[in-house]
C-alpha cells in the first residue's frame, strides 16, 4: 500500500464505480422508510463556490448517513435556471442567455460529480425546459380558473437597470436584490398570485415548524406582519366616496386631525385634479416615484408632504381634515391611508409642526396636563381619554373596544385584521423567463392558452435588445396569435414571463417523478416522497423562497392535488463561508494567490507593496477574498476539501476559511492511511471481534470501550445537530488510540478488537471522505461497496466502564485523583482516598472533620 493517500485515481475510480452501478438511483420502495435529503438547487452561474461546496457536503454526509441507517434516500440535484442574472451575463460575455445556461449547467456537473456528492443524476432537472415549465402554466391557468391569480394596474418595483418589476420581497435595503441599484415606483398591468388569502394560514403555522430554526420563523412572522385594529372610513367633503384608513390605535381617533395618502394611493390623483394645487402633486408624485419606498428608507427622509386640495370628515366628532399625499405613507401597509394624530404619533407631529397643522391632545398622562402649544415632543404612553366626547375620563386601552363597537354601530368602521404581506406581482417584463399562458384579445379581453397548447414555449433563439429590454413584444412570430375563443387573427400574447421564484417554488415536487408527461407529478410518488424531510440552504432565503414555496403546497393543496401544506419538515441554514480580505495600497484587493507570504505578513506579487489584512467576511468575487473549489480539488482532493469544510464550524455557523487547517486535514486522512495499513501489518487475518469484554486484557478492554463510545458518539452528534465537527474530533481520538495500542505482542484479543475498530473508523468516515473510505474498504479485502454497508451500531453492555475516576478535594481544593472498581461502594473509596499519598501531606498534622463523598464522583476532606 502507498506509503501517502494519492486522490486523483482514486475518486475518479470510485466516481465511476458509482455511476455505472447506479448506487445512488432512487425509486419507489413502500417496504422501506423514505428520507427526502435535499439542498436548494443553484443557479447555473457557471462555477460552483465554496458555499456550495459547503453546503452540499453536509447535505451528502446526511444523505449517506441515512442510507447506511437503511432509509430510501432521495437526493436529487438540478437548476434553478431561469432569471436575470442570465440575461445580464449574456449581454456582458455577448452570448445567448439560453447557450449561456446550458453550458454553465454542464460545467458545474461536472464539478459537483467530482465533489463525489451522492445525487441521483436521473432526476435532474432544469426549470428553463419546456417539459418543466409547461406544468408551472398549467398551474396558473388553474389558479386562474379559480381567481388565485389576477390582474390589474398598479404601482409596482421597477428597477430600471434590469428593466423589470420587483416582487416587495425582491426589495432588499430598497435596492433591486440582483444588481443592488434603486428601486423605483412605475405604474404597470401586472399579474399577481393572491398570497395574501393564505397569510393567517401561513402565520398560524410558523409555530408548527419545530424543525426549522426559530430566527427563520420569527422573519416570516414579522414579512406576514398581522396586526388587529380597526378599520375607519372617513367621508370626502363634497364627493361621492370616501377614505379607508386601518389602525391599531381607535382610542386616538378623536386627536385625528389631517389625513395623508401614500402617493401611490390611486385617490390621489382624483382628490387633485382640477385643483389649484394639481401641478404640484403631481410633482410630488412624481419625485417620490424615484424614491426608494420602504419602510426603513423612510426613517432615512425628512417627511414631507402636498396638500391635495381636498378635505374629510372625522367621523367621531365631525372635524375637517385636510388630505396630503405624504412620502411617510406606504401602500404597502394598511390601505395606503393614515389618520394622523400629530399629539401621539411622533411622525405625524413632525409633519404637524412643519405645516403648521392642528394638534389635539386626547390622551393625559395621569397627573399631567399636556399643552399642544408648549409640547416638543409626541406623548405615545398611555392616560386618560380627554377632548373624545363621552369617552372622556376612560383609560385609553379600555377605549379601544368601546370606540370600536360605536363605530360598526354607526355604519363607519369595524374591528379588522390587517397583514404587512402583499399579494404576489409575478409579471417580469423580462426575455429569460417561463411565459405567462395568457392571450389578449380586443373582442374578448384575456384569454387563457388551451391547454393542449402548452407549453407556451419561449424561444430560445431570440436576441437581446441592445438596451438590454425583453424581444418578446417585437417577436410577432411568438407575440401574435389567434384567439381561441373568437378566431381573431390579430391577438397577441402575454409577452410578461413570471417571477424566477415561481420555478423555485414547487421543484422540489417535480423531483418526485420528473419524467411524469402527464401531469405536474405523479399523485404516489408525491405521496410517498413529500414532504422533504430535510432541507438546506442559506438564511437569506427564509422571506423569498421558503415563503414562496410554503404558499405553493397551500395552493396545490386547495387544488386537491397534495394532502400537505408544509413543504419542508425540518430546515437547516448553514453558515457563510468567511476569509480575510487582502489589500494592496496600488491595486487595491487583492486574490490570495496575488499575496505572498513573507513570515510577518504578506506582500503583493504585482508590486513587492506590503499587503493590509482585513476583517474576515463573506466570500465575495467583489472583496476578492475567496477560494476557488477546483484549486482545492487539484492539490487535495475532493475528500480533504469535504472534511475540511465539515471539521472546521458546526454547520449552522460560520466558517472561516484556514489554510493551516486544510493542511491538518490532509495530515488526518493520511494518518488513517498508515494506520490501516499498520493494522493489516500487525494484525494479519485476525477477524474483528466485538464479542463480550470478558476474557480480553485491560488494553483489549480499554480499546474496545474506545471504539464503541466513539460510534455512539459520530452516531448522537449526526443524528442529533449535524455537529459533524465533533463527531471528527471523535474519530480522531479513536485513531490515536489505535496508535498507542500494542499490537506487537500474542495478545490475539487485542489484534481482534484493533481490526473491529478500524474496521469501524472507515465506516464512520465514509459518509464524510467517501472516496477514500471506500478505497480502505477494498483494501481491507471487503468484496462490497461501503456504501452498502450497515452503519456501525453501538453496544450498551461496551459502554460501561470497568473503573471510575474520582477526585480528591481537601478543603475544596483539588489535590489528587484515582482509579478505582466501578462497584466500589463509598467506604472503599473512603479508604483509597484517605491512603492516597499526595493527600496525606496535606492533612498531615491536622484533624480530619469530615469526608464527603459526591455521587462516585469526587471526595472532599475537610480539615
Amino acid at each position: 500500500m502507498e506509503e501517502r493517500y494519492s486522490p486523483e485515481a482514486v475518486e475518479v475510480k470510485w466516481q465511476q464505480y458509482w455511476e455505472s452501478h447506479g448506487i445512488f438511483s432512487t425509486s419507489e420502495d413502500t417496504s422501506k422508510e423514505k428520507y427526502y435529503l435535499l439542498e436548494m438547487f443553484p443557479y447555473p452561474s457557471g462555477k460552483i463556490h465554496m458555499g456550495h461546496v459547503r453546503n452540499y457536503t453536509i447535505g451528502d454526509v446526511v444523505a449517506r448517513y441515512k442510507r447506511m441507517k437503511g432509509y430510501n434516500v432521495l437526493h436529487p440535484m438540478g437548476w434553478d435556471a431561469f432569471g436575470m442574472p442570465a440575461e445580464n451575463a449574456a449581454i456582458d460575455n455577448n452570448t445567448h442567455p439560453a447557450a449561456w445556461t446550458y453550458d454553465n449547467m454542464a460545467a458545474m456537473r461536472k464539478q459537483l460529480k467530482k465533489m463525489g456528492f451522492s445525487y441521483d443524476w436521473n432526476r435532474e432537472i432544469a426549470t428553463c425546459r419546456p417539459e418543466y415549465y409547461r406544468w408551472e402554466q398549467w398551474l396558473f391557468l388553474q389558479m386562474l380558473e379559480k381567481e388565485m391569480v389576477y390582474r390589474k394596474e398598479s404601482y409596482v418595483n421597477w428597477c430600471e437597470h434590469c428593466q423589470t418589476v420587483l416582487a416587495n420581497e425582491q426589495v432588499e435595503a430598497d435596492l433591486c436584490w440582483r444588481c443592488s441599484q434603486p428601486v423605483q415606483q412605475k405604474k404597470l398591468w401586472q399579474w399577481f398570485f393572491k398570497i395574501t388569502d393564505y397569510a393567517e394560514d401561513l402565520l398560524l403555522h410558523c409555530d408548527k415548524l419545530p424543525g426549522w430554526p426559530g430566527k427563520v420563523t420569527l422573519m416570516q412572522k414579522n414579512w406576514i406582519g398581522k396586526s388587529v385594529g380597526s378599520e375607519v372610513s372617513f367621508d370626502i367633503e363634497g364627493m361621492d366616496g370616501e377614505i379607508k384608513v386601518f389602525t391599531t390605535r381607535p382610542d386616538t381617533l378623536f386627536g385625528s386631525t389631517f389625513m395623508c395618502l401614500a402617493p401611490e394611493h390611486p385617490l390621489v390623483e382624483s382628490l387633485s385634479r382640477g385643483t389649484e394645487q394639481a401641478d404640484a402633486v403631481k410633482a410630488f408624485v412624481e419625485k417620490i416615484s424615484r424614491q426608494e419606498r420602504s419602510t426603513d428608507a423612510l426613517e432615512k427622509y425628512e417627511k414631507e408632504g402636498v396638500f391635495t386640495g381636498a378635505w374629510c370628515i372625522n367621523p367621531t366628532n365631525g372635524r375637517r381634515m385636510p388630505v396630503f399625499t405624504a412620502n411617510f405613507a406606504l401602500m404597502g401597509y394598511g390601505t395606503g391611508a393614515v389618520m394622523s394624530v400629530p399629539a401621539h404619533d411622533q411622525r405625524d407631529f413632525d409633519f404637524a409642526r412643519k405645516y403648521d397643522l392642528d394638534i389635539v391632545v386626547v390622551i393625559q398622562p395621569e397627573g399631567e396636563t399636556l399643552d399642544p402649544a408648549t409640547m416638543e415632543e409626541a406623548y405615545t404612553g398611555e392616560g386618560l381619554l380627554v377632548n373624545s366626547g363621552e369617552y372622556n375620563g376612560m383609560k385609553n386601552r379600555d377605549a379601544m373596544a368601546e370606540i370600536t363597537t360605536w363605530l360598526e354601530k354607526e355604519g363607519r368602521g369595524k374591528q379588522t385584521v390587517s397583514f404587512r404581506l402583499r399579494d404576489w406581482g409575478i409579471s417580469r417584463q423580462r426575455y429569460w423567463g417561463t411565459p405567462i399562458p395568457v392571450i389578449h384579445c380586443d373582442t374578448c379581453g384575456v384569454v387563457p392558452v388551451p391547454e393542449s397548447q402548452l407549453p407556451v414555449t419561449l424561444p430560445e433563439d431570440a436576441d437581446l435588445l441592445e438596451n438590454g429590454g425583453s424581444p418578446l413584444p417585437t417577436l410577432d412570430f411568438f407575440a401574435r396569435t389567434t384567439c381561441p375563443v373568437c378566431g381573431r387573427q390579430d391577438a397577441r400574447r402575454d409577452t410578461d414571463t413570471m417571477d424566477t421564484f415561481v420555478e423555485s417554488s414547487w421543484y422540489f415536487v417535480r423531483y418526485c417523478s420528473p419524467r411524469c408527461e402527464t401531469a405536474m407529478f405523479d399523485a404516489d410518488a408525491v405521496k410517498y416522497w413529500m414532504p422533504v424531510d430535510q432541507y438546506i440552504g442559506g438564511v437569506e432565503h427564509a422571506i423569498l423562497h421558503l415563503l414562496y414555496s410554503r404558499y405553493f403546497m397551500r395552493v396545490l393543496n386547495t387544488l386537491g392535488l397534495i394532502d400537505f401544506k408544509e413543504p419542508f419538515t425540518h430546515l437547516l441554514t448553514q453558515g457563510m463561508v468567511c476569509k480575510e480580505t487582502l489589500t494592496c495600497p496600488e491595486h487595491g484587493y487583492l486574490f490570495p494567490e496575488e499575496a505572498l507570504p513573507t513570515g510577518e505578513g504578506f506582500k503583493c506579487v504585482k508590486c513587492d507593496n506590503t499587503v493590509e489584512v482585513g476583517r474576515v467576511i463573506k466570500m465575495s468575487k467583489s472583496k476578492k477574498n475567496v477560494i476557488d473549489p477546483n484549486i482545492l480539488l487539484e492539490k487535495y482532493g475532493a475528500d480533504i476539501t469535504r472534511l475540511f469544510c465539515l471539521f472546521a464550524a458546526p454547520p449552522e455557523r460560520d466558517l472561516e476559511w484556514n489554510d493551516d487547517g486544510v493542511e491538518g486535514c490532509h495530515r488526518f486522512i493520511n494518518r488513517v492511511w498508515r494506520l490501516v495499513d499498520l493494522c493489516r501489518e500487525k494484525c494479519g487475518d485476525t477477524p474483528a471481534y466485538d464479542g463480550p469484554m470478558e476474557g480480553l486484557s485491560e488494553d483489549a478492554k480499554n480499546l474496545h470501550r474506545k471504539g464503541h463510545q466513539t460510534i455512539k458518539k459520530v452516531t448522537d452528534d449526526i443524528e442529533d445537530s449535524f455537529h459533524f465537527n465533533t463527531a471528527i474530533s471523535a474519530v480522531m481520538e479513536l485513531v490515536n488510540a489505535m496508535y498507542s495500542a500494542n499490537l506487537n505482542g500474542d495478545d490475539e484479543g487485542m489484534k481482534g478488537v484493533a481490526a473491529f475498530c478500524m474496521e469501524n473508523i472507515v465506516l464512520l468516515l465514509s459518509p464524510i471522505v467517501p472516496h477514500f473510505a471506500e478505497e480502505l474498504w477494498e483494501r481491507m479485502g471487503h468484496d462490497a461497496s461501503v456504501v452498502d454497508h450497515t452503519w456501525p451500531q453501538y453496544r450498551e453492555d461496551a459502554l460501561v466502564s470497568d473503573e471510575m475516576l474520582i477526585v480528591i478535594q481537601v478543603n475544596g481544593k483539588l489535590r489528587s485523583k484515582f482509579n478505582i472498581r466501578a462497584d466500589a461502594d463509598d467506604d472503599a473509596i473512603k479508604a483509597v482516598a484517605l491512603a492516597d499519598e499526595i493527600v496525606m501531606k496535606h492533612v498531615a498534622d491536622k484533624t480530619i472533620r469530615k469526608v464527603i463523598v459526591v455521587k462516585k464522583k469526587l471526595v472532599n476532606i475537610v480539615v
